[in-house]
């Protein structure tokens, strides 16, 4: 019995399409990156054969180990999705094309030494627009100094904003929290915006995400 992957990656991509035409927007504005955390590297290669090439890790060893386990998938590119710990630095530093969960000035002073003389990093700073408690990222207010500091490191480069809001069924609310976000990226210069997962892709795109990370609806539920 199939996995149903690819039909599910093609259902996913009529969707990012549908809502972009929706919302004026070009397809190819929009990046579809397939959450893979706790997924073995077999389901990887699969949505790769369907022609998936960015894909979502959330722990960092978990990444070191599938990019050496699928090294030899030519034009995979690895997001770092989740929040990292400076010890665990190395393995995002060495292997991922973009990072979108900065908010330690400690971590991203790791990532600049390990990334200096070579490619910059994409990073992406995730904010918590919705002021919860249990959630990381940084409040609004502490922005701008913080988008100082790291702009001021060599090896990474500052491209968007980051963000998990509240789950909510309050259509209007849900996407005041991604205008929310949308707004403070203008407002301090990043084009790019990760933003959208399974539950919330579509409305999302509307409020203008360039990356969607979207995991069950590619792979199925986790276990």
């Amino acid at each position: 019995m199939g996995s149903g992957i690819a039909e599910r990656l093609a259902s996913v991509r009529a969707r990012v399409a549908e809502a972009c035409v929706r919302a004026g927007r070009p397809v190819e504005s929009v990046t579809l990156v397939a959450v893979s955390k706790l997924k073995p590297a077999a389901l990887i290669r699969e949505a790769y054969a369907a022609g998936q090439r960015d894909f979502g890790e959330n722990y960092a060893q978990e990444l070191r180990d599938k990019a050496a386990e699928l090294a030899d998938l030519e034009g995979l590119r690895w997001h770092a999705i989740g929040p990292l710990q400076t010890n665990k630095v190395k393995y995002v530093a060495k292997v991922a094309h973009a990072f979108h969960a900065l908010e330690r000035l400690e971590v991203a002073r790791e990532l600049s030494k390990r990334r200096e003389g070579t490619t910059p990093l994409p990073c992406y700073v995730e904010v918590n627009v919705g002021g919860e408690s249990t959630k990381s990222g940084l409040e609004p207010s502490a922005l701008p100094e913080f988008l100082t500091q790291v702009r001021a490191l060599p090896g990474l480069a500052l491209v968007g904003l980051m963000s998990l809001p509240p789950p909510t069924d309050d259509e209007a609310r849900a996407l005041g929290y991604f205008q929310a976000l949308r707004e403070l990226a203008q407002h301090h210069g990043l084009p790019q915006l990760s933003m959208g997962t399974t539950h919330d892709f579509e409305r999302a795109i509307h409020a203008g995400a360039t990356h969607v990370r979207v995991g069950t609806a590619v792979f199925g539920e986790r276990t």
